[in-house]
């Protein structure tokens, strides 16, 4: 039988778990719903299904390399008590080494690759584990540069033209500055749409011509630009100089770039303390 979205839908919805549970167990049992539930309870994956939907957004960031590539990967757990953990940290290690290795193509193929793993490390630790992203960019060592900062922010970067010391302070600046991309013609446009309009109503309150309006406006724009595009922002050690600056002696032009920082852009659930330890315990 063939296993339409559909029916994946329907037992993540029924079950919890994560879509890569779903369509193998729906595989295995010929796409039969009940079935594929009743193998996953008997195989105790619905222990790890019913934390498939809480929200994990501590974990760890970790940067591995070889002759040939750089690895950068983020693993979610749900408690910075976790990311202590010697089980947690191997694993993440070997997420990364994961990616070295077989070089994935995409997310679903690495997440496919270690699913056994995160899933009896679910069962082992009682919290929620997430593979949520990688990068994976060419190990030339004339032009990377790999920065980690404690095991919370990466960076992984391509300078051409640069000496090592160079590329370093960059990797660095961008840890520090978090930079939206290179430079202004990367910058998404429904962004920068945004942006206008929020900045044309502000103009718009303080009364003044429109003549005067659209020069605010321009200006501020201006403003943003530079906050957010890499080559845009003052240089952390010499914040009256631009990064654009920084480069221009060398020639250098900067390729790619990708920062990974825990937990950012997932929306973190507060708990009252003594509630979560109870509700630990009567798990």
């Amino acid at each position: 039988m063939k296993i339409t979205a559909a029916l994946v839908k329907e037992l993540r919805e029924r079950t919890g778990a994560g879509m890569m549970e779903c369509k193998k167990a729906l595989t295995d049992n010929a796409g039969d719903v009940e079935a594929a539930i009743e193998a996953m309870r008997k195989s105790g994956q619905a222990k790890a299904a019913k934390k498939a939907g809480r929200i994990a957004a501590e974990g760890l960031v970790i940067i591995k390399q070889n002759d040939k590539n750089a690895a950068m990967v983020e693993v979610n757990c749900e408690t910075d008590f976790v990311t202590k953990a010697d089980d947690f940290k191997a694993f993440c290690e070997d997420v990364a080494n994961t990616v070295l290795r077989n070089t994935p193509s995409n997310l679903e193929a690495l997440q496919s690759s270690v699913e056994e793993a995160r899933k009896n490390l679910i069962a082992k630790i009682g919290e929620n584990i997430n593979v949520r992203r990688f990068a994976l960019m060419e190990a030339n060592t004339d032009q990377l540069g790999v920065y980690l900062h404690g095991s919370r922010i990466g960076v992984l970067v391509e300078i051409e033209g640069a000496e090592q010391a160079l590329i370093k302070d960059v990797a660095m600046h961008i840890a520090a500055s978090r930079p939206l991309c290179i430079s202004e013609d990367q910058v998404p446009a429904d962004i920068l749409a945004k942006e206008k309009d929020i900045f044309t109503a502000q103009a718009a309150n303080s009364g003044k011509p429109a003549n005067i309006i659209e020069k605010m406006v321009v200006g501020r724009i201006k403003k943003f630009l530079g906050e957010v595009t890499l080559l845009g922002q003052g240089f952390i050690k010499e914040p009256d100089k631009t990064i654009a600056d920084l480069l221009k002696p060398s020639n250098a032009t900067i390729k790619h770039f990708e920062r990974f920082e825990v937990g950012e852009g997932i929306e973190k659930k507060t708990d009252n303390f003594a509630d979560e330890v109870m509700q630990q315990v009567q798990q």
